[in-house]
């Protein structure tokens, strides 16, 4: 079945009407919905409860307004990035279903966006940062992959995925059963979670072989170009989401990739606005877009060095703001200003997924808009 992607609004952590808004829009039920990737109000950290929140009105939402039951709507995957740092504004992308008869003959001849889920194995505390969460996380990639049907790891565009960081419960349970943790620290260890499941999903797409040990969160010259990972405490496995495109699905959507090279990067977000089939002029602006970008999905870090662009800067010093507040700030910016919206989903701690002090990029294109604009 084909499948539409809807960004909406969420003016509060308990909103779900913009959701039955675009189901009636768009013509899915709840049961359509395969995923959610979203951005949330709170602080983005361990103990961010926004998450919490979301996933469970949610969750909810799939078994009241539709004929899930709760164990079905445990499976599917709600990628929650937390933190609206400066001017991101909370929003839901919705992935859903809609019946074959609803796109055109001729769409099913061109690349179209397909989606694929899947919920990995239990990922025990003491796997995160080692190699056993790599493998779990790969061995989920592929059978999402073949969900999305997707056969050439070429048309994988994004994979979101959604894993458990460290909190001193997850510790200690450890600790009783004889394991030691990769480390005592709950809120770096979201970064190292987060690098565990991008080489994972490097792994599983086939753009690098299993890494070594000593490579995971360290070597950020190994890194994987689709992925963006997100962990909390929501969860106890990896949830995730393949994003690409084949033929023969139809549909309106179609999705491409680039990097940021660093946080001013704009044309990196452009780049992959065309790869995705929506043609940009080389000093292309918010305008050039018209309707047909539905959002950019984009991870950010701080580089290691402390300087960009050969200028230094001192968010990694600050002692009272974590730098990842000042990226995510500043990403956001420049994300809205290219796209002209601030509801762009930014997320932070993005070791190894893309480049050190930059990170990937998704977009996804309505490539019906974009021939009415006569770019097709």
């Amino acid at each position: 079945m084909p499948f539409v992607v809807c960004k909406v609004p969420m003016e509060g952590v308990q909103d779900t009407a913009s959701i039955e808004a675009a189901m009636k829009a768009n013509k899915f039920g709840v049961d359509d919905i395969v995923a959610f990737v979203a951005k949330t109000e709170g602080n983005g950290g361990v103990n961010d409860m926004s998450r919490i929140l979301v996933d469970r009105v949610l969750r909810d939402f799939l078994v009241n307004k539709g004929t899930r039951t709760r164990a079905q709507a445990m499976q599917v995957p709600i990628a929650l990035s937390g933190g609206c740092d400066g001017v991101i504004s909370p929003h839901i992308n919705v992935f859903a279903r809609i019946p074959d008869s609803a796109v055109s003959a001729e769409s099913k001849n061109e690349l179209r966006l397909t989606v694929g889920i899947a919920v990995s194995e239990p990922i025990l505390p003491e796997e995160i940062g080692r190699l056993p969460m790599v493998e779990k996380v790969a061995a989920g990639v592929r059978r999402a992959m073949a969900e999305a049907g997707i056969t050439d790891p070429a048309d994988v565009h994004f994979v979101q995925t959604k894993t458990p960081l460290l909190t001193s419960e997850r510790i200690l349970a450890a600790k009783a059963r004889g394991k030691d943790c990769v480390m005592h620290d709950t809120m770096e260890s979201m970064a190292v979670s987060n690098a565990t499941a991008a080489l994972g999903i490097g792994v599983g797409v086939g753009e690098f072989p299993m890494p070594r040990q000593e490579q995971i969160a360290r070597d950020l010259e190994l890194y994987s170009s689709v992925a963006s990972c997100s962990s909390g405490v929501e969860q106890d496995e990896a949830q995730i989401v393949v994003v690409g495109n084949r033929r023969g699905i139809g549909g309106d959507f179609r999705i491409g990739h680039s990097v940021m090279k660093d946080s001013l990067d704009f044309e990196g977000i452009y780049e992959a606005i065309r790869n995705a089939g929506l043609p940009l002029p080389e000093r292309a602006r918010a305008s050039d877009l018209g309707d047909a970008l539905v959002n950019c999905f984009i991870k950010c870090e701080t580089h290691p060095s402390g300087r960009i662009r050969g200028r230094r800067i001192v968010s990694i010093n600050d002692s009272d703001i974590h730098h990842t507040h000042h990226t995510k700030a500043v990403v956001g910016a420049v994300a809205a200003a290219a796209i002209g919206d601030p509801a762009v989903y930014c997320s932070v701690a993005a070791l190894q997924q893309g480049p050190a002090g930059g990170g990937m990029v998704g977009a996804i294109v309505n490539m019906t808009r974009v021939k009415a604009m006569g770019k097709a």
